[in-house]
């Protein structure tokens, strides 16, 4: 079975965001072209490193190239913090995510992949189809984007993963808006 590719070259959105409250959030990849929009879901720690990899990449560009113009902040025209494209329809979560850079475009490359279920005796007793399953992806999500827009992107995406709950001042555990159980707690009040 072929790979459907939900592809964007040159979106005219690209952006990380959620659904949810903090505590219970959906992560979000979602790109759009016209009105063709594609959205795949992602653990928090995933948007995190992306954000973290976006300009790890970036940074390391530029410092090899000096005949590239690769901003050091984020356009402020390129900027997005309005919220997701609605309706959100999931095409797949996202397993494997790969980052590289294409010098005949001058864009950052984004995949991502899904979360492939493994499949058990209990599913497929013979181990039928288990190797097809392995050798091709079922979905891919394929974005590239030019510089100023990935510096723009790892930027909103760093305050979506960190506007999520408040966390602990003693162990750095996120807290419920009633507090938690805080493990450095150990029962005896302060002074």
């Amino acid at each position: 079975m072929p790979t459907i590719v939900h592809e964007f070259d040159w979106p005219d959105r690209v952006v990380v965001g959620t659904v949810g409250r903090p505590g219970s959030r959906t992560f979000y990849l979602q790109a759009r072209a016209g009105t063709r929009t594609s959205s795949v879901a992602l653990e928090k720690e995933q948007s995190a490193v992306l954000a973290e990899m976006v300009d790890r990449l970036l940074d390391e560009l530029t410092a090899k190239n000096d005949q590239l113009s690769i901003p050091a902040e984020a356009p402020v025209e390129l900027l997005d913090d309005e919220p997701l494209d609605q309706p959100v329809e999931e095409d797949f979560r996202t397993g494997t995510m790969r980052l590289a850079w294409d010098p005949r475009t001058l864009q950052m490359v984004i995949e991502a992949y899904p979360v492939e279920a493994d499949l058990s005796d209990d599913d497929d007793p013979a181990g039928a189809g288990a190797a097809d399953d392995e050798a091709e992806p079922s979905e891919m999500l394929l974005v590239r984007i030019p510089v100023g827009t990935a510096r723009a992107f790892a930027q909103r995406t760093r305050r979506v993963v960190e506007a999520g709950r408040p966390t602990c001042s003693d162990c750095g555990l996120p807290m419920d808006e009633d507090g938690h159980e805080c493990p450095a707690d150990d029962g005896e009040q302060a002074p």
